[in-house]
């Protein structure tokens, strides 16, 4: 389910959506990091008009609940969240398909950017992908918990180690929005069996 063997264009036909995903994700990225030598302001203009600053969302800038999960202005940040995109996200597009996939990651990272809305001080910002990558996760949690026909034992291994690491460093890593990834793994696990409930197992990949 997790080894990621396909040819650019192979995968790019199977995984549309996640393909797309991730060409924002870097391309944007790409666009601030140029920016600090070109010097357009274009980078700058697109993380201040998309970054998850409370205070402008409660001014009525909602928009700011969505382009956050789009933005990413560390290389580090942007390299971790796209690898986990590219293991763990082409499975889940195949159970899903595309649409219910695209509400999955853009619900969890709602829902991961609503918490920390209403639960950190309206000075906090945010940006990055994580509290969608661990809705994702919320999924698999759900899979390995209550629909075990959808997920092997090997994989469900994986899943849990993962699960397990990435919130210890969570807690660990100093900066990070420990709400965002929380509420993003239960919107994942909370929005798993209503989109699930019609889905079969067990998936060959």
């Amino acid at each position: 389910m997790f080894i990621r063997n396909e040819s650019f264009k192979t995968f790019t036909r199977h995984y549309p959506v996640v393909s797309i995903i991730l060409a924002l994700n870097i391309v944007v990225y790409l666009i601030f990091f140029l920016d600090k030598f070109l010097s357009t302001g274009i980078g700058y203009t697109i993380v201040q008009f998309g970054i998850g600053y409370n205070l402008l969302i409660h001014l009525g800038e909602w928009w700011r609940l969505i382009t956050p999960i789009f933005l990413h202005i560390t290389f580090s940040h942007v390299l971790f969240n796209c690898f986990s995109l590219f293991l763990f996200a082409p499975a889940l597009e195949l159970i899903l398909g595309k649409w219910k996939f695209i509400i999955a990651y853009l619900g969890t990272g709602l829902i991961s950017n609503i918490a920390t809305y209403f639960m950190q001080p309206l000075q906090f910002s945010h940006l990055g992908a994580s509290g969608a990558i661990y809705g994702l996760f919320g999924f698999y949690l759900y899979m390995v918990a209550l629909r075990r026909d959808l997920i092997s034992r090997q994989d469900k291994t994986v899943i849990t180690v993962i699960l397990v690491l990435g919130l210890i460093m969570t807690f660990l890593t100093p900066n990070i929005d420990i709400l965002g990834h929380l509420f993003g793994l239960l919107g994942g696990f909370i929005l798993a069996p209503i989109m699930l409930f019609r889905v079969k197992g067990p998936h060959t990949y």
